[in-house]
This record gives structure tokens, sequence and C-alpha cells, in this order.
């Protein structure tokens, strides 16, 4: 039986008369306030017109900035791949026939695990005002530092300390976000900067092309080129970001008084018996982050995914050149490009429609079925030209998980110390799979790569069938919890206490 009570009396806010309903954005910004009842619905509500106005406004001040610095983020990442190409295993002596390249590889994502949830709490305490800048900063000297490497264990050694910088960066990206839009808004606001991880393949491609016929600087040449240029460009934009990026809403002068109250009481309005948006880190809420069931799905898939995305960040050229065996370098440098363009602009549409529908498995479930189609195509033709339309499939389905499953982890928790764990979590499991990826496409397996492609047609399989079974327990779920009495789950409970009932408070329900 649902003992649901009807709902409260809602207090309005007409842009109109912001003035005369200004208390009532200003208590539900205010902290000791909830903007909901114990049901999770929301206490206020708001002119449409204005959170519009309120929306155009942060896209414009706070996308732009972390789009740039994530496109870096990716570029300075994958950019190896290119240099691959333009001689980095020759001058390092790295062995083609063994496991060199894939060892440098993988360090990279040793040092990119083990940080990452550390540096999503530390993005938390100190605030991501400061965070991102500074660890643009970071993996901007790393990457700087790669064009004076000789040896293979110099290489490794950079890629390690990359690795760490860049370990908050998608993570801390997503949390901050989350400070600023609605459940339904941040899947969009996520693509929005997660696409520069295909255009960072086609314009790093278009980039190393260009860096590759220029002359070298003293001892710096042809792909020591590539890690110069890129590293300089990031430490620029770095040390930009430090006075552009502006931390929460309360500290950003671009808004007004009545505008900061209402970009608070938005967020905090899906927030079930919040009372302040920005909590204190709390162990307890950490951990119900890192175990949320619904978390810990995405995370798998997310794994699964990322074993596909970051094979072709890392490979893409390599497969390419697989595919035409006589192209020039920047030919093949070129022909990496098409398939990551076609690969942002549904990295872009897929959370653009979950944003309108409030939607994020039902586009996982889609997505699936064009990485299996794409890896199937390899395995079943040598023709060029059929290989090479797969990688359109294959980067159509693929790259849109990244902000579908981190809108996911962000709108099934509730408290912001959980949701900083829970975008963590999601994103160490896809850099497990991005570890994985790393020795997918080995030199015994050139140069049809039956092993590799395989491997990714069973995990893209895998996507669907967990992507199906998440949606499932969570329709199951939520129809248990509607026939649970909530008053009386809560009876005897202070604040606090039902606060750090976070999913487990009995009012809440998933949101699939």
């Amino acid at each position: 039986m649902n003992h649901s009570s009807p709902p409260p009396d809602t207090k309005q806010m007409r842009e109109e008369d912001i003035g005369a309903h200004k208390e009532s954005a200003h208590d539900a910004a205010e902290r000791g306030h909830a903007a909901t009842d114990n049901y999770g619905r929301a206490l206020v509500t708001f002119d449409r017109a204005a959170e519009r106005r309120l929306r155009l406004k942060i896209d414009l001040y706070i996308v732009p900035t972390v789009a740039l610095l994530y496109l870096f983020c990716f570029i300075d990442r994958a950019n190896i791949g290119n240099a691959r190409l333009a001689g980095l295993e020759e001058d390092l002596h790295l062995d083609p026939e063994s496991y060199d390249y894939s060892t440098v590889l993988s360090v990279f994502y040793v040092s990119y695990i083990v940080f990452e949830i550390p540096c999503s709490l530390l993005n938390k305490w100190i605030g991501p005002g400061w965070f991102i800048p500074a660890t643009t900063l970071g993996f901007g000297i790393c990457s700087l530092g790669t064009a004076f490497v000789h040896t293979k264990g110099e290489a490794a050694g950079v890629r390690f300390v990359l690795g760490i910088f860049e370990a908050g960066m998608l993570p801390g990206i997503a949390y901050y976000l989350s400070r600023w839009y609605r459940r339904s808004e941040l899947a969009l606001r996520l693509s929005l900067y997660i696409v520069m991880a295909p255009l960072a393949g086609a314009f790093g491609g278009l980039l190393a092309s260009a860096i590759l016929t220029l002359d070298s600087v003293g001892s710096v040449r042809s792909w020591r080129m590539i890690f110069l240029i890129e590293g300089i460009i990031t430490i620029g934009l770095a040390i930009i970001a430090f006075f552009t990026l502006t931390d929460r809403p309360e500290t950003a002068k671009w808004l007004s008084q009545d505008e900061k109250d209402l970009a608070i009481a938005r967020v905090k309005s899906e927030r079930v018996s919040t009372t302040e948006v920005l909590d204190h880190i709390d162990v307890k809420k950490i951990l119900m982050g890192i175990f949320n069931p619904v978390v810990l799905s995405t995370s798998f898939i997310f794994l699964l995914d990322n074993i596909t995305v970051q094979g072709l960040a890392f490979f893409a050229p390599t497969i390419v050149a697989t595919i035409y065996p006589e192209a020039s370098v920047v030919s093949l440098q070129l022909h990496t490009v098409p398939p990551y363009v076609v690969g942002a602009f549904f990295t872009v549409l897929l959370p653009l429609l979950s944003t309108i529908f409030d939607k994020r498995l039902i586009f996982m479930i889609i997505s699936a079925p064009f990485m299996m189609v794409g890896y199937i195509m390899f395995l079943a033709t040598e023709a060029s030209m059929v290989r090479y339309g797969a990688t359109f499939l294959i980067a159509i389905g693929a790259f849109s998980f990244g902000a579908l499953c981190n809108a996911q982890g962000s709108a099934n928790v509730v408290s912001d110390t959980s949701r900083s764990a829970a975008i963590g979590t999601i994103v160490m499991f896809g850099n497990i799979g991005g570890l994985i990826s790393t020795w997918t496409f080995l030199p015994f397996d050139a140069p049809n790569f039956p092993i590799g492609n395989g491997l990714n047609l069973a995990t893209s399989s895998i996507i669907l069938i967990a992507s199906i079974c998440t949606l499932l327990f969570m329709k199951a779920d939520n129809k248990r919890r509607a026939k649970k009495d909530v008053e009386a789950e809560l009876a005897g409970k202070g604040q606090k206490e039902i606060q750090d009932l976070d999913w487990k408070h009995p009012g809440f329900q998933w949101r699939p």
C-alpha cells in the first residue's frame, strides 16, 4: 500500500515579481532549509523563462572553459598514438615485435586508476575552481617533458606522472558541472566536454599532421615537436583557467544574488531531504557513493566501453595503417579524423535526447549494437573499405557512454560527497578498461587483430546485457520502494540521520 500524502502547496517564483518571491528561492538556497519533502518532491517551483536564461548564462561561462581543458587533456594522453607513427618507437628503441609500446601505455593507467578516487575527493575538498586548473598545469608540463625523453624507462616515468595529474580531470569536471545543473540537464552538458575525446582524436590527428611539417626546435624534431607544442598550449590554457573558472554559484561574480539563489535552489530541489548542496566530506557518504548498486553496475558498463574508446584512441592510427598499408604517415593521420568526427556528433546527439527525455539507460542499450556490428564487420572481412566503415559504427556507439554513465551515476545519489565518490568510482572503473585496452591490439595479432576485435565484440555484447539488467533492477526496486510507508520509516530520526540515508532514503527513487 502506498502511504504517500498529497503534494504540499508549492511556492511560486515568477519572473515578473521575482522581488516579491525572492525569499522562497533564498530560503531554498540557504543552509538548513530543505527544498524537497520526504518523498523527494520539490517545495519550490521556478519560472521556466528565468531558468532558461540562467542555464544559458552558465553554459556560456562554464562549459567552453572545461571543454577546452578536457580537449587538451585527451590530446596529451592520446598523442602518443600519433607520435608512434612518426618514429617514437625507433627513437626510444622500443621493440615493435614485443610489448614495449603497450607497457609504456599501461604505466599511465596504473597511476590513473590508483589516484582516481583520491583526486576526486581532493577536487571536492579544495574546490574545482582551483583543482581543475592546477591539475591541467601538471599534465601540460608532463606532455612538454615527453618531448625530451630518450629511453623506454624515461617515457614510462613521464607517463606515470601524467596519469596522476589526469586522474581527477574527467570525474572532476563531471562533479563540477553537477554543482550547476539539474539531473535532466547534466548529460547534455557532460557531453559538451566529453565530446572533446573524439574531437581530440580528430583534432589531434590534424594537429599532429601540421606539427610534423614544422622545422625542428633545437634537438626537438619529428614526433617530439608534437609533445612540445601541445604541452605549451596546455600550460597556457591552465594559467588562463586559474582566473576564469568559477568554483560554485555562490562565488560567481557574473551572477546576481537572485541568480545565485536560483542556481542553488534548482539543484537542491532534486535532492531528497537535503539541507545543504555542498556538504562536508564524510566517510559514510563516500562509501554510500561507491557501493551504490546502480553506480557499480554503471561503472562496470563504463569499464567495458572504455576498452573500446581508449583502444581507438591509442591504436586507431595503427589500425588505419593495416587497412591502408601503402599510405604516407600524414595520410594515415588524416584517415583517423572522419570516424572521430562522426563519433563526436553522436556523443552530443544521444545525451541531447537523454536530456529531453530525462533517461540515460535506454540510450546505452541503443548504442551497444552499433559497436557490436562494427566489430563483427572487422572479424568477418578483410576488405579495406568495409573495415574502415566499421570504425565509424564503433565510434557512433562508444563515445556517448562517457556522458551517459557519469550522468547516470550523478542522478542516482543524493549528497554532494556521495556524488563525488560515485563519479570517481565510475571513472576509476573506466580507467581499468583503459588499462585493458592497452593490451588489446598486440603485434602478434596483426594485421587483422582477430583477438582484439573479438574481445571488443564480447565487451560490447556484455554492455547490452548489463544495461538491460540494470534497467530491470531499477524498475523493480522502484516498485518495491513505492510501497513503503515513508513517514513511518523516518519517524524518530533527526535531520542529519535522514540526510545520511542518501539513496537508502525510503522516499528515494532510482532514475534510469
